[in-house]
């Protein structure tokens, strides 16, 4: 997806009997048979929740590399299906979310956690009082399209039920993953238990990766100038009263379910979690054959949970086929194709939240002035189970504050001011809906109504293309209604610990509404940026202004964060699709072929050397000694000889890519860009500029000489190949961080260890081709089907990742069938 770097109920039974019931009503078998649809039942949770059990049918196809193919005749076996091929591959991942989703961290790992690092606690209060507060679950009261359609629901209930299938019949202590063999947090989960994963997948770049602020925040103490408030016992909304604190003891860090996050100065809005994309959408004047084609490359972390791929073809015949991948625990395909559409996701550069200043009542933390009248925060007190060091539990009581604006934040409250966050998505619920129904669309004009219809992408752009040989490109994600003029006026200036906000103490700032949005606060489709094409749409986290060059989508809102000063990767990747239009770039006749378009995403250019290389050559053969920034001087000859024969390319046996890495990260370190490059950022030249590094500035030369020792600290050779320091799991890895497409920012030991050290970067790999006889696509996903390091399927895609290699996807039946690896698990009453 995109550049930023995660229920309903039926009825009660006991669940030991239940589960006897079931055992003995279902078989597992290894062929296939007749898929008949069967009455549903349900059972009961350990606390109490509805765990959907029985009365579904699936077929799962699994072909090579492990990737299901799940067949079913309706929603509910659907969801079953997918939900145990799931669990065979990443049940560990599943019940770990779940343990922080219910807000039982502490319970089972302590307030600190696992590794002693981070807030548990914090973590847990944020989400008990989510749970406390039934967020999740008053959403899915709503009736579509605010709710969950009927489909979904039942695919949803399927799903946690083809779960605890597999639960129940592997048992905790056989659990093939030995991270979670054997441990109590693994249990039955329920469908509100997913709701809750969507829920949090939507408000991913705004609302989660703060959780742990929230989770602690509190009112400065008395002696501070202000008075502390107290926590309440019933849970229930009140406004703050004057007395002391609740019984909670603060904790800093973050919990391992939320990335970290902190208030960014100068960012009026809310950065996005890490994650980042490639995407293209290749017009019938863009290919060789005429038809459309579609590139994803999303960009996100190898380790987190939530932002982990799985790759999954869904089926209903007559229903809905669509191929792709989707997060971690969410029930559908996210990115993907079907018979005549394809599409990608890239994260959206708007703005998807905004941070509120709140003017606080003299003497009284816990109130705000908005108009020229004080208003009491609410808050909410949540009771958190704790386990202490010898493993006794005890519970402790924690304080939520809330503004009219939304959850109030730990950090920068004083007695004069407060922040509080407002997420676009707080009530966003709908992504599923939309999914599913561009799943179910046949062209262009389908996509862009479900879109228009549920209005649920939470923070990605769009790129899309279908069998006419059109491509079309939006944002439609939840932006807030802010216009220029309230950003004007509102915006507080940053100071040295507080990040840009809006004016809370007046409703002039407040967010306000289009008529065609389907809920308030939020830009309506009529005002969204959009863009139609033959030849092609592409973006790689840059604003919308550069889709296409040739069509530059101008006179938008500013909350839509137009910058006309593009990074390298957005540089490069248009760079690239101009070069194949006419043939420059060394793959061969003008135009994309499925070749060629697979061969341009795995090239590993690197634009950052492309324009840079020779002039650091030029500068180190001028100057072959050079000082460190700590005063040592280094001989940088052979440095400077390994950048010379660089083919500048970051593949794993490139000698030099490493060395450039190091270079060019010592460099951005060293201040703003655009001053120690040879020719500036030139607004009328936004697609090649800046460029070029300048060699007499200093900082350059306290660079290179700075990666020279930094090689010889680590008695690595200058010249290493890059795949001998960038790995995963023992497995050389291409790609940078440093101007490449194909993003990958990786350590010698990542994959290995417990918890295994991270890695970012490309994930799933998608190039299709929309024939008039079907889809022709290649797959790839960088870190396997299961993040079990002792599954087959861990590694065995990392290895065709590093071979630029990719997956023949099997998308008919009959293709299905004729694979030679394949093998078939029906799973039916």
């Amino acid at each position: 997806m995109g550049e930023p770097r995660s229920l309903t109920k039926r009825h009660k039974r006991s669940l030991s009997g239940r589960l006897s019931a079931v055992a003995a009503a279902l078989c597992l078998t290894s062929a296939t048979v007749a898929l008949l649809p069967a009455p549903s039942t349900a059972a009961t949770g350990p606390g109490g929740e509805t765990v959907a059990e029985g009365g579904h049918t699936a077929r799962i196809s699994r072909t090579e590399y492990g990737i299901p193919h799940i067949l079913a005749q309706d929603f509910d076996g659907l969801g079953y299906g997918y939900g145990y091929a799931f669990a065979q591959d990443n049940v560990c991942e599943l019940a770990d979310q779940v343990v922080t989703l219910r807000g039982e961290r502490s319970q089972f790992f302590g307030p600190d956690g696992e590794s002693g690092e981070g807030s548990d606690l914090a973590s847990d209060t944020y989400y008990k009082g989510q749970l406390r507060a039934g967020t999740v679950q008053r959403l899915l009261d709503r009736k579509a399209p605010l709710g969950p359609t009927a489909e979904l629901r039942r695919m949803v209930e399927g799903y946690a039920a083809g779960y605890n299938r597999y639960l129940r019949d592997t048992g905790v202590d056989k659990l093939p993953d030995p991270r979670c063999k054997g441990k109590p947090w693994v249990r039955p989960i329920t469908a509100l238990d997913l709701w809750s994963v969507v829920y949090d997948v939507n408000r991913i770049t705004a609302t989660v990766p703060l959780a742990p602020d929230i989770g602690d925040a509190k009112p400065p103490a008395a002696g501070a100038g202000g008075t502390a408030a107290s926590g309440t016992s019933d849970g229930k909304d009140t406004a703050a009263s004057k007395t002391p604190a609740g019984k909670g003891t603060a904790a800093s860090g973050t919990s391992r379910a939320t990335a970290a996050a902190s208030l960014t100065p100068g960012a009026q809005g809310l950065a996005t979690a890490g994650v980042g994309s490639n995407g293209w959408a290749l017009g019938r004047d863009a290919t060789r054959t005429g038809n459309a084609m579609v590139l994803a490359n999303p960009h996100l972390p190898w380790t987190v949970g939530n932002f982990r791929f799985y790759q999954v073809q869904l089926t209903i015949p007559g229903t809905l086929d669509v191929s792709g991948a989707g997060l971690y625990g969410t029930p559908l395909v996210e990115i993907g194709h079907n018979q005549s559409l394809a599409w990608t996701h890239t994260a959206s550069d708007a703005q998807h939240a905004s941070f509120y200043a709140l003017k606080l009542v003299p003497g009284d933390p816990t109130s705000y002035v908005v108009d020229g009248k004080a208003e009491r925060m609410k808050r909410r007190t949540v009771p958190v189970t704790v386990r202490d060091e010898n493993g006794r539990l005890s519970t402790v009581d924690r304080t939520l504050y809330t503004s009219r604006f939304g959850p109030v934040l730990s950090s920068a409250w004083t007695t004069k001011t407060a922040y509080a966050v407002r997420d676009a998505n707080a009530d966003n619920l709908r992504s599923m809906n939309t999914w599913l129904a561009m799943g179910k669309a046949h062209s262009l004009a389908q996509l862009r109504t479900a879109q228009n219809t549920y209005q649920g992408i939470p923070w990605t752009y769009t790129l899309a293309a279908d069998t006419s040989g059109g491509t079309y490109f939006t944002d439609s994600s939840a932006v807030p209604r802010l216009t220029d003029a309230q950003l004007g006026r509102c915006t507080l200036p940053a100071g040295k610990e507080t990040p840009a906000a809006l004016d809370g103490s007046t409703s002039a700032c407040a967010w306000g509404s289009d008529p065609d949005a389907l809920v308030p606060g939020i830009y309506g489709p009529s005002r969204q940026p959009k863009l139609n094409r033959t030849d092609y749409v592409a973006n790689s986290n840059n604003g919308p202004q550069y889709t296409n060059p040739e069509a530059p989508l101008t006179g938008l809102p500013g909350v839509y964060d137009i910058d006309p000063h593009l990074d390298q990767r957005a540089q490069l990747g248009l760079r690239m699709i101009a070069q194949r239009a006419n043939g420059t770039d060394g793959l061969g006749a003008p135009g994309f072929t499925r070749a060629t378009l697979r061969a341009s995403m795995l090239g590993n250019r690197v634009l950052s050397a492309e324009t840079g290389r020779d002039d650091v050559v030029d500068m180190c053969r001028a100057h072959p000694r050079l000082t460190t920034t700590d005063g040592t001087e280094v001989d940088v000859q052979q440095a400077c000889t390994t950048l010379a024969r660089w083919d500048t390319r970051a593949d794993t046996t490139s000698r030099g890519a490493a060395l450039w890495i190091t270079f060019f990260n010592r460099l951005l370190d060293n201040g703003p860009p655009d001053t120690w490059r040879r020719v500036p950022y030139d607004p009328a030249q936004p697609l090649t500029t800046p460029r070029g590094i300048n060699g007499d500035d200093v900082r350059v030369q306290h660079a290179l000489a700075d990666a020279v020792q930094d090689f010889a600290a680590r008695d690595l050779p200058v010249d290493t190949e890059l795949g001998a320091v960038q790995k995963w799991a023992g497995i050389p890895l291409p790609g940078c961080d440093v101007g490449c497409f194909d993003v990958v920012d990786a350590g010698p030991g990542s994959g290995t260890g417990t918890p295994p050290a991270g890695a970012f970067g490309s994930s799933f790999l998608m190039a299709v081709e929309l024939t008039p006889d079907g889809p022709r696509a290649h797959t790839l996903l960088t870190y396997g089907q299961s993040s079990n390091p002792a599954s087959p399927h861990y590694t065995d895609q990392t290895r065709l990742f590093s071979r630029k290699q990719w997956v023949t996807e099997r998308f008919t039946q009959a293709e299905i069938a004729d694979d030679p690896a394949l093998t078939v698990t029906t799973l039916h009453s």
